[in-house]
C-alpha cells in the first residue's frame, strides 16, 4: 500500500503511540510506502529519504502504486514560500509550509479535491550559491525535534530542507548525512554550503550546520541561529564559549 500527506504537517514517531517521540514529519504532498499497519497507526518508509516511522492512519490519503511511481518519477515542485495556501473550488484554505510537496497537483487520480496553488514554486537543481539564501528563511525558527518546517526545525531537518528546496537529495539524520559526499581537511578548504559535523564525547555525530562565508555557521541550536565556526568547533558569542566540536566537513555537492 501507499499513501501521500494530505494535511499540512504530520508527525512521524518512533513508535505507533501519540506518547512516541517525534523523529520526523511529513510535509503536505510528500508520498510514501505503507510497510505495516497496527490498530489506527501505519508504519511508512517516506519516498524521498527512505526514513521510517509511524503515522496516524487518519492523516493521510490511500494513492495506487501506479501514482506513487509516477509521482517518484516525477521532478519535485516544491512550495517556496514560508506558508501559503491551497485552495479548492469550494474555497477551502489548506495553509501549507516551506517545503511542501506540489508535485501531484496535475495528478487528477490523487488530487481528487481539485486543488489549487498560486503561490511561488520552485523545481530543479539550483547553483551551490542560493543554498545560504534558503537556509536564511529559516532563520529564528525554534528548535523541535524531528521538525522540518519554518515553525519548529531540527539540526538535520534544516539542512536537509535547505537542501531539498535548491534540488539536492541528502539523508534525514545528521550521522546519515555525514557518510555522504567528500571530507575536508580544513576549514579554509570549505565554500558556502558546505556541511559541518559535530560529535559528543563518545564520537557520535550529534550535530550537523551549514557554513557560510568569513567563518560562519548557521545551524539549528535552540533556534535556526547564526555563529563563529573554527577549527575546535561552533563558537558562541553571546556565551563566549564553544558550544558543539567539530568532527568534519563534508562538500555535498
Amino acid at each position: 500500500m501507499f499513501g501521500i500527506c494530505n494535511l499540512a504537517i504530520v508527525p512521524v514517531r518512533f513508535e505507533p503511540s501519540d506518547r512516541s517521540e517525534i523523529v520526523t514529519q511529513l510535509l503536505f504532498g510528500e508520498h510514501f510506502e505503507i510497510l505495516e499497519q497496527q490498530n489506527q497507526w501505519s508504519k511508512i518508509k517516506i519516498q524521498f529519504d527512505d526514513y521510517e516511522g509511524w503515522v496516524d492512519s487518519k492523516q493521510y490519503q490511500i494513492i495506487s502504486e501506479a501514482n506513487y511511481n509516477l509521482l517518484s518519477s516525477d521532478a519535485l515542485i516544491l512550495n517556496a514560500d514560508l506558508i501559503d495556501y491551497i485552495t479548492s473550488p469550494d474555497n477551502l484554505l489548506l495553509p501549507i509550509p516551506l517545503g511542501a510537496s506540489l508535485t501531484f497537483l496535475n495528478n487528477s487520480e490523487i488530487n481528487t479535491s481539485n486543488f489549487e496553488f498560486e503561490g511561488t514554486k520552485t523545481s530543479g537543481i539550483k547553483p551551490k550559491s542560493s543554498l545560504i539564501n534558503t537556509a536564511f528563511m529559516y532563520q529564528n525558527a525554534p528548535y523541535l525535534w524531528g521538525g522540518k518546517t519554518p515553525f519548529g526545525i531540527d539540526c538535520s531537518g534544516f539542512t536537509q530542507m535547505v537542501y531539498k528546496l535548491n534540488g539536492y537529495k541528502i539523508h534525514r539524520d545528521a550521522s546519515q548525512q555525514a557518510l555522504q559526499g567528500e571530507a575536508l581537511s580544513f576549514i579554509e578548504e570549505s565554500e558556502a554550503g558546505d556541511l559541518a559535523f559535530f560529535d559528543n564525547e563518545e564520537g557520535n555525530i550529534i550535530h550537523v550546520g551549514i557554513i557560510m562565508n568569513n567563518n560562519y555557521i548557521i545551524h539549528a541550536s535552540g533556534k535556526v541561529r547564526i555563529d563563529r565556526l573554527d577549527h575546535l568547533g561552533i563558537y558562541n558569542p553571546e556565551t563566549n564559549r564553544h558550544t558543539h566540536k567539530l568532527r568534519v566537513i563534508k562538500k555535498i555537492i
